[in-house]
């Protein structure tokens, strides 16, 4: 470990802060991205993150985009957010604990706890930036995929 945090730590991050980047740039939801993207290039973006992280973020989204092919969608939750929008590595940073949550609760890898969370109804609650729940506690976001509801 060298900084802060593991680099594994850091390299997932990077990775849900990639999906959001890539998400906002083509207004889909995360788990369209995600699922569109598919395991492989979703592993590579993880394997080789402090590769990518040192390049311009705009130009490897453009590589990923073009490479899997995404299109414009219509999911723009940025633009209907009423308060202030969280970045792109504020939610990489929710997304990487409610990741390494499952993972150390399912057992998973840390690949597929990733579609794990991006493909669960909490994604859904994550991304609504009109509601409190994606500044909630990291335990109590876990709690709710964890559970399959919100207490």
């Amino acid at each position: 470990m060298t900084g802060r945090e593991d680099k594994k730590e850091n390299d997932l991050f990077f990775t849900c802060s990639l999906i959001d980047y890539i998400a906002r740039k083509t207004k889909n939801k995360r788990s369209a991205v995600v699922n569109t993207l598919g395991k492989a290039s979703v592993s590579k973006i993880y394997d080789l993150a402090d590769i990518y992280h040192s390049d311009n973020i705009d130009r490897v989204s453009d590589d990923f985009i073009r490479e899997a092919g995404i299109t414009a969608g219509t999911f723009d939750n940025v633009a209907s957010c009423k308060y202030a929008v969280p970045s792109y590595w504020d939610m990489g940073k929710i997304y990487k604990r409610l990741i390494l949550g499952i993972v150390k609760e399912q057992g998973l890898d840390v690949v597929d706890a990733l579609f794990a969370a991006y493909n669960s109804f909490v994604s859904d609650m994550v991304d609504d930036y009109n509601s409190s729940f994606y500044y909630e506690a990291p335990q109590n976001i876990l709690n709710a995929y964890l559970d399959g509801k919100i207490e």
